[in-house]
């Protein structure tokens, strides 16, 4: 809003971060967005897949609370389709599940999520997460070249257009979440060096609480589906086992 003082002059202040939140069971998905309007966002709730693609796909939002059992579109499968749209396939997704075992919880993170919390959760640690994730910078890649970091790189048949943010292998260019290209372009623009994955951990996730290396993991192989030909025998994206990964030497 803009509040129109005398002479003319505008005082702006900045828009409330809009939030989506996908929650078939209403007496939840009311109480995560009244807690995350006490933060001062502004939330949307819907209760079906299809009705939280549609707007998805027609809206712009700063974050987007996805329970994985909702009824029209599975949230797996809401999650993909969000990575792969253009209107937020950068925008940090936490996903809501039920499901305690590790494996489903690193299906959800493999799906493009940036974090997850099990039911029954408590409202202080919802809003911890959903607060850490919009403090995650988004285009933080593009901002580091006014560092002194080169606008783009081209190795190996692989192109980064950071100011862009496009990128291309052999031609053909590749969608990338928020997260995955600033871990590609870390790693790019210092081919060679190896980055242990707690050195990953505070550069791309910055300090925040609820991750681990596990995640460091999950986002590489995330990665290397994207831009890999062959996952399984990578040419970027290298493991240096018992300590990291690394970007192929160029040369």
């Amino acid at each position: 809003m803009a509040d129109l003082w005398p002479g003319g002059d505008k005082s702006v202040t900045a828009a409330p971060a809009r939030v989506l939140v996908v929650e078939d069971e209403p007496n939840i998905r009311e109480l995560v967005c009244l807690h995350l309007g006490h933060e001062g966002y502004s939330c949307e709730g819907v209760g079906d897949g299809q009705a939280a693609l549609r707007r998805a796909e027609a809206e712009p939002y700063d974050l987007i609370v996805l329970d994985l059992m909702i009824p029209g579109l599975d949230g797996l499968s809401v999650c993909r389709a969000v990575r792969n749209g253009r209107t937020n396939r950068d925008v940090p997704i936490l996903i809501l599940t039920a499901r305690r075992e590790e494996a489903d919880k690193v299906v959800g993170l493999e799906s493009g999520a940036d974090d997850y919390l099990t039911k029954p959760f408590g409202v202080r640690e919802l809003v911890a997460r959903a607060r850490a994730l919009l403090r995650r910078p988004r285009g933080a890649a593009a901002a580091e070249t006014a560092k002194g970091e080169p606008t783009s790189i081209r190795v190996h048949g692989l192109e980064v257009d950071v100011p862009k943010r496009r990128v291309a292998v052999d031609g053909r260019t590749i969608n990338l979440t928020d997260q995955e290209f600033r871990l590609l372009h870390l790693l790019a623009t210092h081919a060679g060096i190896v980055f242990s994955r707690e050195a990953l951990l505070a550069k791309i996730w910055r300090g925040e609480t609820f991750v681990t290396v596990r995640s460091v993991d999950t986002l590489v192989k995330r990665l290397r589906r994207r831009i890999e030909t062959d996952p399984a025998n990578p040419r970027y994206l290298l493991t240096v086992w018992g300590v990291g990964y690394k970007f192929a030497d160029v040369g």
